[in-house]
């Protein structure tokens, strides 16, 4: 299924028959990757007395369960400014179009000290290596190196991870780039005092408790995606899906087409 996009006077093609999806599935069991010192989710069956919702207990005609899960902590989610602003923000009001040019980057980490950190060096080599089009663009996709299948399982929580330092989000951010992807629980350092530099920087938030007129309401950053090795980098048309939720984050699933 061949689909001629035109976009900022260029025109390319994208097979959407051939999806590459980059996020992290939720579920109940030990393999679901967890953030932020929380559980597991919880999906289980809604049980009125002797009533179960499940259709294998032979009392239900439905499969009918509850699910109980922390978008921030449980798996692939976007998020906007709202993350971080004492006013409310909803994703949901904030994500208005879902078709992105996309760059997907890979990029080592640089040691500092006991972190291991994401520079604006390094964004700025992989996207000379990478941009061909020619055109700016919308979003982009950070897969970190090593990129083990392991991360899909990952338990976060104190455990120090990668992270891009303040520099790293201001030149994403200057760069005219809207939407911020990459396959780690934060953008910023786990125990950071509550700094969070570089959601700030890339939202270009200077005042949490009195948003500034130039903070950037129409940007996202989504956490915790998964980009497999054989996803090469380069260009694609991204699809950035996420649930209709209220709040400041919401689970996502991201689509990519190689273009």
């Amino acid at each position: 299924m061949l689909a001629t996009i035109q976009h900022n006077n260029q025109t390319f093609e994208v097979d959407l028959s051939k999806p590459i999806d980059i996020s992290i599935p939720l579920t109940n069991s030990d393999e679901n990757p967890i953030a932020w010192y929380i559980e597991k989710p919880v999906i289980e069956p809604v049980v009125f007395g002797d009533w179960i919702g499940k259709v294998s207990e032979g009392k239900s005609s439905t499969n009918f369960n509850n699910i109980f899960f922390n978008p921030h902590g449980h798996g692939t989610h976007t998020e906007c400014l709202g993350h971080i602003t004492r006013e409310f923000y909803s994703v949901n009001q904030s994500l208005k179009q879902f078709f992105f040019l996309a760059e997907l980057i890979s990029v080592v980490p640089e040691i500092e000290g006991e972190d291991l950190v994401i520079t604006s060096d390094s964004i700025k080599t992989a996207l000379d290596v990478t941009l061909k089009l020619g055109v700016p663009r919308e979003a982009i996709v950070i897969r970190t190196i090593p990129n083990l299948e392991s991360k899909k399982q990952l338990k976060y929580s104190n455990t120090n991870p990668p992270y891009l330092d303040e520099e790293a989000a201001r030149f994403i951010r200057e760069s005219g780039i809207k939407h911020l992807l990459i396959d780690l629980p934060s953008v910023d350092k786990e125990h950071d005092e509550g700094k969070l530099l570089a959601h700030k920087a890339f939202w270009n938030v200077t005042d949490v408790n009195n948003l500034n007129e130039d903070a950037r309401l129409d940007c996202t950053i989504t956490e915790m995606i998964f980009v497999p090795n054989e996803v090469k980098d380069g260009s694609y048309l991204l699809n950035l899906q996420m649930a209709p939720f209220e709040n400041d984050a919401s689970p996502s699933k991201p689509i990519l087409y190689k273009i």
